[in-house]
């Protein structure tokens, strides 16, 4: 009697080991598949694509398939070539630039944004013997926002440039013991982080502004141009009077006050150095403590833009000691309260004999 699992027995006791392997690992995936679609419904993914394909290759797959039906599996293998001579047949252009070039190539680009790809590629050609094309210095730009080669320069390129002629002003509120409102003007050298002019009033106005700034653009002063934002007491009158001081108002964009982020920075140090821990009791109050925290800020304070600097510096040098921790022979540690001892500066003087 003819029995096919007789004969199925005896042909994979003929079949070679790696025959035999092969069809029992794609017979275990198939089971797994099984295993994950009770679980929950899923297709065959892949990578179980993939190996059921190349198990295939090792013996004699139409016996073995279970789980779906052979034209669809000569469909997997179709695809699965599709897919590698598409990538043995991709475009591979030139080599990429080695990391640390590609790095070059953008910090040129950012620190010169007039520059188009043209002029960094002749930059490195001319310059630093590095032989690229125009093209290729695109390629390394895209992640770069707004045009190359713009006909202006930045914002901030301005007033880096212009720094020593540029006077920031602003207004800001404090709010007094008995829940009264005062306003505070103020008035800095951008360059120098100088504090030029501060001044406190009830009621703001742009003839009250326009003092301030008399007060504050002596004759002779060396700046050309004044920032403000475009509140109510810098009017358009107010611009044209301070033409007549020899300066240039420039308006900030409505709604930007990083237009004007080094004023705003001022601003900020004055309430979380000072204001946020004193409660004014009146305008003249306010004024006493604007005037000793200014002093302080001007003459005492580091600033970590001027590199640890002072507007201000003392004309007294440091006497150098030969050693970074231990003081100079026969001088000692002072200290100075500032504001009741809110702040306190330091300084070295000489003992007595």
């Amino acid at each position: 009697m003819y029995n096919p699992r007789l004969l199925t027995l005896l042909r994979l006791l003929l079949l070679p080991r790696s025959q035999l392997l092969a069809e029992i690992l794609f017979l275990r995936r198939q089971l797994a598949l099984y295993r994950e679609r009770e679980a929950k419904p899923s297709l065959p993914g892949a990578w179980t694509k993939l190996i059921m394909m190349w198990l295939s290759r090792m013996f004699d797959w139409r016996d073995a398939l279970v789980i779906v039906k052979p034209a669809t599996f000569v469909r997997w293998h179709r695809e699965g070539f599709r897919l590698l001579w598409r990538w043995k047949s991709r475009r591979r252009g030139r080599p990429p630039l080695p990391k640390n070039f590609q790095a070059l190539v953008r910090q040129i680009a950012k620190d010169n944004p007039t520059w188009g790809e043209q002029r960094i590629a002749d930059e490195l050609s001319l310059k630093l013997g590095f032989q690229i094309s125009p093209r290729t210095v695109r390629r390394y730009l895209r992640h770069l926002r707004g045009p190359r080669g713009a006909s202006s320069q930045r914002w901030s390129t301005f007033a880096r440039n212009h720094a020593q002629a540029i006077v920031a002003c602003d207004f800001f509120t404090v709010v007094t013991a008995n829940f009264r409102v005062l306003y505070v003007f103020v008035a800095m050298e951008v360059g120098s982080r100088r504090l030029l002019h501060s001044n406190v009033t009830a009621h703001p106005t742009a003839e009250w502004t326009l003092q301030q700034f008399r007060e504050t653009l002596p004759g002779g002063h060396p700046y050309r141009f004044v920032l403000h934002d475009h509140g109510s007491m810098f009017s358009a009158d107010l611009d044209a009077a301070l033409a007549g001081f020899g300066v240039r108002a420039l308006r900030t964009p409505v709604r930007c006050p990083t237009a004007n982020a080094f004023c705003e920075r001022l601003i900020g140090t004055v309430r979380r150095e000072c204001l946020d821990y004193l409660i004014p009791f009146g305008e003249g109050h306010l004024r006493r403590i604007l005037r000793e925290w200014s002093n302080h800020y001007n003459r005492g304070r580091p600033h970590s833009s001027l590199g640890l600097g002072i507007p201000e510096p003392p004309q007294a040098q440091v006497p150098a000691s030969g050693h970074h921790h231990r003081l100079q022979t026969g001088h000692r540690v002072t200290s100075r309260p500032v504001l009741g001892g809110l702040h306190h500066e330091y300084g070295l003087e000489k003992e007595a004999a």
